[in-house]
């Protein structure tokens, strides 16, 4: 079976978002294109590494060709929220980021997350074109979606799940 390929080019928007309570959400990436919509199942800390790969390569970008054109970091949360149907196409195994100087496109490569026993050529891969500016509005969008989840023991590093908190940096007495 050959891989299947998709590009949606251009996208006219892309952004992150979870359903469910804290500590059972599930994170998607969702974008539309003129005439589709795809979404994808992601990890949580996929959006977060993506946000730092994705300002880092910014920076580069910037470096390597100082006349590119400002990125515009605002966004309407509202319009950030993902919208019906949540139907994904797939979860996402791999993420990565690459960059076509023509069109000044940032591009996000999302591959299939495939079982064990399946051959790597079976994977659906994704290329979602965006603006710079989109892809930088998705992962600060992101950061704000993750950071939204349970709150973390400051001791342990670890979620807290019920109050009062079971530490185990306190010996395994409870904290308030």
């Amino acid at each position: 079976m050959e891989t299947h390929e998709i590009d949606l080019k251009p996208v006219l928007h892309i952004t992150v978002d979870a359903i469910g309570e804290p500590g059972k959400r599930v994170f998607y990436i969702q974008a539309r294109g003129e005439d589709e919509t795809i979404t994808l199942l992601v990890e949580k800390i996929q959006i977060q590494t993506l946000a730092i790969g994705v300002e880092q390569f910014i920076i580069e970008l910037a470096q390597r060709f100082p006349n590119l054109s400002e990125i515009v970091t605002d966004y309407d949360e509202l319009e950030m929220h993902i919208h019906p149907p949540v139907d994904p196409l797939f979860r996402t195994g791999e993420l990565g980021l690459a960059y076509e100087q023509d069109g000044d496109y940032l591009i996000l490569v999302a591959r299939e997350n495939l079982a064990e026993d399946m051959p790597a050529e079976e994977a659906r891969l994704i290329r979602f074109w965006c603006s710079r500016s989109q892809l930088r509005n998705m992962v600060r969008w992101g950061v704000e979606v993750v950071g939204k989840g349970r709150k973390v023991c400051p001791l342990c590093s670890e979620p807290i799940e019920n109050e009062p908190h079971f530490c185990v940096k306190k010996n395994g007495h409870k904290s308030k």
